[in-house]
């Protein structure tokens, strides 16, 4: 009986701290995703992609250019979730800065 009570209660810790892991994991990945300055980068990022759609879609944009400027938003992206995973799912304002001057100049080519 002893023993079965220690797989028991074995498997009651085991169980206990998965499941703290797990809503641990969920709850940083959810404020992560949801960080303002995250946001406001990635939420530029989808405009400037529909802008590109958009120019692409009335002929004011060849797909060689518009993959160009897409490949651009991509590295920016990919330069943001970087920065974030090195800071606990987060940027900083100035990680923010750096990334909104590059979207500046993507900005300014999608519009000439």
């Amino acid at each position: 009986m002893t023993r079965k009570l220690s797989r028991v209660v074995t498997m009651t810790v085991v169980t206990l701290f998965m499941i703290s892991s797990t809503v641990s994991v969920f709850a940083e990945t959810q404020w992560a995703k949801d960080h303002p300055r995250r946001h406001q980068v990635n939420k530029r990022l989808n405009n400037q992609n529909n802008r590109i759609n958009n120019k692409v879609a009335k002929g004011q944009m060849s797909a060689a250019q518009a993959g160009k400027l897409k490949g651009e938003d991509k590295q920016i992206r990919q330069e943001e979730r970087n920065m974030a995973s090195q800071n606990g799912g987060h940027i900083t304002k100035q990680e923010q800065r750096t990334l909104n001057q590059q979207e500046n100049t993507v900005s300014r080519e999608i519009r000439n």
